[in-house]
């Protein structure tokens, strides 16, 4: 019976090409589509998980507020892990990561720079599954400038021979390093990505006993089933013990007085399997992923899922007059309902087979360039993935149901007496609504996602265009300069004799991409009871004009006042803080250090406000120090043929330091690096949204011609009574475009809801306009009116004569 069941849908299948090519190729861009983004969703969801304690450890970030602004940071004092762990029981291992960056590796007459170095305790390899190939986890770090490397940085470095005992120097440094650990690859869905892990017990700072300073990582392990926020809860104690009392030296006020001044400081715990998806720190080990986004792409997948699935469900109901004969005959001869429900499911499951088979190819064809569009690594391995063929065979079976079990159910409901009276089946009212139902949600999709697709990339826009404040454009930025060494004031003097340039400065603080932050708490005049808190630039002389910004009051840095060193400029938002407004100039401000030493600054400029921070955050108080902040050179140039400039830099520093690579980046770059993930959600949500409407067409053009097919003699009836082709078409289109306009009308409430929410993440952002909304609903209209029409037009073209002459 099953042979014979598998025949006649091979056949049906031959039989309806045109059906039965629409329905696959809808149902494999469907299938593809959402195993893309399944394997996505799945690979973001299983950062760090791989741990075997990854349910037990917690990682200790600080956060807290003051007038002035925000502080959100993933890593701590360095004292936390250790107080923590002597003063809670609860908390059986604490160990710290801090990051050390990328410098100059050598062994012998190898030297390498493209290793990512950081400094752990002697515990880390207890706490995180990262299993050592050689060496013991539990001594290879006890001892200072001692390292655990990757095994690919072996092989770079040793080859074939044994790297245990092996010492690699660091020239940045001048320090060494003996190996006594070799482990693999860091999985990708890990957030700590590193090759180089070096003692803790090298760093000297990793001892201090400040509490007001915070570049530690901290992980904790807790006992198994152990609630953290019963720990988190006791963390406020922790903060009044041992930072107030440096609170008390460096401002002069209890820790109490501090909160009531509106100023809050606290210590968190994370979860580790939340930190990729639902960090939001100002600096972080890794770039994290969103959440958010995790579910906007589930939900395309779902949409491309559904309507793949609606196509399946209305070609298969609309086609029911081409069965009914067949149903009316199997019942006569004894058929059953069951049977004929099975039949159908079968054919169900034969399209479905062949197109999840296609939609495996697609995903292998398209893996490559999705990965370059995601930022991802996804591959389908079914030697590694044991669960994949059986997971893609329910996956099949499932779709088949869930598709093919209306229209078996329909069409196998068939009354024999109704349909071999000779007259055409042409489904009853409730098949009709639910088709009409059907191709409604789909357009209400596509529709949603047009507008959404069309909000992203306005903001994107927006975000390119807006007056920053400063000038990103012809600035050329090169970092690390202090490789130069002596030789940094050399360079800097050679670059300025180019005749392709305006201007040099020197600093390691940049208002786009990665760039030096730090906290800089200052109260104006000698009131220590108005602490505010700023950020704070070290710059040159040069700094304001090469990055084009504009004084608002007062007067650049100058070498002709020898008391510079003593003075500030700020940012417009830090002079309305600090209630000076535009008459700030000639006032002071005081700065207290981590030691309790105070420094007191006079104002002599105002800068305009620039955005040195990401769209999706307010201006924030700035003050800008003459001071040494060498490290980076920033180059404004005024040539756009950089070729030549570029050639004649790396040519100099060749000369300088022959042994450092040169490296380079532009500040429009680094820009738009900040806005990374908004432009992949963009291209993304554009792929999607094309694809969702390219399949709802494919079902709405199947629909189309059965329509022309089931109304061919009425139409050749009304061109033998004079109709044009344009009354014909408009006939044929008007069913449909009404069912667009009800998806227009229920689609723009959603996409405005949803748009508004994504755009309350940026704190400067376009408003929403009516006419985006209308643009995507009249986008939807012409395609479908497109789409329709073809078969329109070819139906009203037809040879009255040959359609009627065919009963």
């Amino acid at each position: 019976m099953l042979t014979n069941f598998i025949k006649i849908a091979w056949r049906n299948l031959i039989r309806n090409k045109a059906f039965s090519a629409i329905n696959i190729i809808g149902l494999a861009l469907g299938l593809a589509t959402c195993l893309l983004i399944s394997l996505f969703v799945l690979d973001e969801l299983s950062y760090d998980r791989f741990h075997d304690k990854a349910d037990r450890i917690v990682r200790v970030f600080f956060r807290g507020s003051m007038q002035g602004g925000k502080m959100n940071e993933a890593h701590v004092m360095p004292p936390v892990a250790q107080t923590l762990k002597a003063d809670y029981p609860e908390v059986q291992e604490a160990t710290r990561l801090r990051m050390g960056g990328s410098p100059f590796i050598s062994y012998g007459d190898k030297t390498f720079r493209d290793a990512s170095l950081v400094y752990v305790d002697s515990n880390f390899f207890q706490v995180f599954t990262f299993p050592l190939l050689q060496g013991d986890a539990n001594t290879a770090l006890v001892r200072p400038n001692t390292v655990v490397i990757t095994r690919e940085l072996a092989h770079k470095y040793f080859g074939n021979a044994n790297p245990l005992g092996k010492v690699l120097t660091i020239k940045s440094w001048n320090a060494t390093f003996q190996v006594t650990g070799i482990i693999d690859r860091i999985p990708t869905n890990s957030h700590i990505q590193a090759d180089f892990f070096a003692s803790m017990a090298s760093f000297p700072e990793a001892k201090a006993p400040s509490w007001m300073t915070s570049e530690f990582f901290t992980y904790l392990m807790l006992p198994n089933g152990y609630d953290y926020k019963q720990l988190e809860a006791k963390l406020p104690q922790v903060v009044d013990k041992y930072m107030g009392p440096q609170i008390q030296q460096s401002f002069g006020m209890s820790m109490a007085q501090f909160r009531k001044k509106g100023n809050n400081l606290g210590l968190f715990l994370q979860p580790l399997t939340d930190i990729h998806l639902y960090s939001d720190f100002t600096y972080d080990l890794s770039p994290p992923g969103t959440i958010q986004y995790v579910y906007i792409f589930g939900a395309i997948a779902l949409f491309m899922l559904v309507i793949a699935c609606i196509n399946f469900m209305n070609l298969s109901t609309a086609g029911a007059a081409k069965r009914a004969k067949e149903v009316g005959i199997r019942k006569v001869l004894g058929s059953v309902r069951q049977s004929l429900t099975s039949q159908f499911l079968i054919e169900s499951m034969l399209l479905t087979g062949i197109a999840l088979l296609i939609a495996v190819g697609i995903v292998y064809a398209s893996l490559p360039a999705f990965n370059t569009l995601a930022g991802k690594t996804l591959t389908i391995n079914f030697l590694a993935n044991a669960w994949l063929i059986p997971g893609l065979l329910v996956f099949g079976v499932l779709v088949s149901v869930l598709a093919g079990s209306y229209p078996a159910f329909f069409l196998s409901s068939f009354k024999p007496v109704a349909v071999l009276k000779g007259a055409k089946f042409t489904g009853d009212r409730k098949s009709i609504s639910l088709r009409s139902g059907l191709v409604v949600i789909q357009f209400f999709i596509s529709i949603t996602l047009i507008a959404s697709t069309t909000v992203v990339y306005r903001q994107l826009s927006y975000i390119q265009n807006k007056k920053l404040g400063y000038s990103k454009d012809q600035v050329l930025v090169l970092p690390e300069t202090w490789l130069l060494g002596k030789k940094e004031d050399v360079f800097r003097s050679q670059i300025l004799q180019d005749p392709h340039v305006l201007n040099v400065s020197t600093s390691g603080y940049l208002p786009a991409g990665p760039s030096n932050n730090n906290n800089f708490m200052v109260y104006p005049e000698a009131n220590a009871t108005q602490l505010v808190k700023t950020l704070r630039y070290d710059v040159d002389y040069n700094y304001i004009p090469t990055l084009g910004m504009q004084l608002a009051a007062g007067r650049n840095f100058s070498p002709a006042y020898g008391t510079d060193s003593a003075s500030v400029i700020l940012n417009e938002t830090a002079a309305k803080t600090l209630g000076w407004g535009d008459k700030a100039i000639g006032h002071t401000l005081t700065n207290t250090n981590n030691e309790g030493n105070k420094g007191t600054y006079r104002v002599i400029g105002v800068v305009k406000d620039f955005h040195f921070k990401s769209l999706h955050e307010r201006i924030s108080p700035l003050v800008m120090v003459l001071g040494n902040s060498a490290g980076t050179v920033i180059v404004k140039v005024k040539t756009k043929d950089l070729t030549g400039l570029l050639a004649n830099l790396k040519n100099q520093w060749g000369q300088l330091a022959p042994e450092a690579p040169f490296t380079y980046s532009f500040l429009d770059e680094r820009f738009s690096d900040t806005y990374r993930t908004e432009q992949k959600i963009g291209q993304i949500l554009g792929l999607f949204a094309g694809l969702t409407i390219f399949v709802a067409c494919l079902g709405l053009f199947g629909l189309a011609t059965f329509m022309a097919e089931q109304r061919t003699k009425e139409i050749g009836v009304r061109k033998v009574l004079g109709a044009s082709v344009t009354s014909i078409v408009a006939l044929l289109s008007k069913d449909f475009l009404k069912l667009i306009g009800v998806a227009i009308l229920l689609s723009i409430p959603v996409a405005w809801y949803v748009m508004d929410r994504w755009l309350q993440g940026f704190a400067y952002k376009i408003d929403l306009s009516w006419w985006v909304f209308a643009l995507a609903g009249l986008l939807a209209v012409g395609i479908a009116l497109l789409t329709v029409s073809f078969q329109s037009v070819k139906a009203a073209l037809m040879n009255p004569v040959k359609s009627l002459r065919s009963e």
